[in-house]
């Protein structure tokens, strides 16, 4: 048995204590968590800051590593999807290594757990010696019809690859998948399914949904794409793909860069439970803003957060994607934002029996948040894995 002392220990799941204490046996395991007198002084090994239980980073895309620097920053997202398109098969021999050296960061910055999204099965490997639990996200990306079927095998052979209880199928975005994709995985994919899918990044999805307007237009004729039979939804991407979304499978919304408060209502009307998951330093690198995030606190949603990949990112770092939060909305509370990136994220990737939080019996990691030593982040903090 290890303890572990520091200036606030925040378990996620309780109050926050002052001087609190964290008890780990040799695996990692919590054994409890303890008020200041409760335990031997003599036992504790303290810490100046902050302990939490490990970062939980919700969307990744481990096999774009290799992109890192590639892509011009704020261009939009269809000329970013297209950046990577041209530029993904690039420096093949460097990707291994990238993903390697990509795993090894997310763990030395705290993170416990990744919802990673993949369109091959490249990350396997990486993942299977990884100490960071994956699960991965196959995406199938099909806008023709007669596509559907072949992608959906595929994606069920990419799947193969992965841990079967930790892994799903999921369509990528609505501007890469016809509404018949959305029929086709109601029959294709079980309940306990999670699906996760890129929504309204940009203001041209919802241009292209409504209107039939917009930069999507330009994207299809590069892509040689015909377009010509899809018809102005009149509505908001969301509004139109979301009734075809299966409705007993979790659901992760991610990015909601352009979600408005319509959205949002048609979502409550849905009686859909929906974590939202925010990436705000991708946002920032793509399309130079950030969501509406006192919308998503005022209806109380289930709100988690990841990196997205090194193409739109140049850290891998949840707690540098708070203090972008934090430093844009300085009213945020860092008890509340702390579920966050931590339990909340663990829930919605089925995870939170083990990680997440400091709770007897789980073994979520330990890391310190150096510098903090009240309830306020700031920039001087730095994250440390303790276990």
């Amino acid at each position: 048995m290890k303890y572990y002392g520091a200036d606030v220990v925040f378990p996620v799941a309780s109050p926050a204590i002052k001087k609190g204490i964290v008890a780990m046996d040799d695996h990692g395991v919590v054994k409890g968590v303890f008020n200041p007198g409760e335990i031997d002084e003599a036992q504790v090994e303290y810490f100046k800051g902050a302990l939490i239980p490990g970062f939980i980073n919700a969307h990744c895309h481990l096999e774009l590593s290799h992109m890192a620097g590639v892509i011009a920053q704020k261009t939009g997202l269809p000329k970013f999807l297209e950046a990577v398109m041209d530029g993904r098969e690039l420096n093949q021999s460097n990707v291994e290594q990238a993903m390697l050296d990509a795993d090894k960061t997310m763990y030395d910055n705290g993170i416990q757990a990744v919802g990673d999204h993949v369109n091959s099965a490249v990350t396997a490997q990486v993942k299977e010696a990884s100490p960071i639990a994956y699960h991965t996200f196959v995406e199938v990306m099909a806008l023709n019809k007669d596509d559907v079927v072949k992608r959906i095998d595929n994606a069920k052979e990419i799947e193969f690859h992965f841990d079967y209880k930790h892994s799903s199928i999921t369509p990528h975005a609505p501007y890469s998948s016809s509404k018949y994709l959305f029929k086709s995985l109601k029959k294709a994919i079980s309940e306990d399914n999670i699906i996760s899918i890129h929504n309204q990044e940009s203001d041209e999805e919802n241009k292209l949904f409504r209107y039939k307007k917009g930069e999507f237009l330009e994207f299809y004729k590069k892509i040689a794409y015909n377009f010509d039979e899809f018809k102005a939804q009149a509505r908001n991407s969301l509004q139109s793909f979301l009734p075809y979304i299966p409705a007993k499978n979790k659901l992760i919304l991610v990015h909601n860069t352009y979600t408005s408060i319509k959205d949002l209502d048609f979502v409550d009307r849905m009686g859909r439970d929906v974590f939202f998951c925010f990436c705000p330093k991708a946002n920032l690198y793509i399309e130079d803003r950030l969501p509406k995030i006192e919308n998503f606190m005022l209806g109380k949603y289930n709100i988690i957060l990841g990196t997205d990949s090194l193409a739109s990112n140049d850290t891998l770092d949840i707690l540098e994607e708070l203090k972008v939060l934090h430093n844009e909305y300085n009213h945020l509370d860092f008890q509340e934002t702390i579920k966050w990136a931590t339990l909340n994220g663990a829930k919605a990737l089925n995870l939170d029996h083990e990680l997440g939080s400091l709770e007897e019996g789980k073994k979520p990691g330990l890391v310190l948040l150096e510098g903090m030593e009240t309830f306020k982040l700031d920039e001087k903090v730095k994250v440390r894995r303790i276990r």
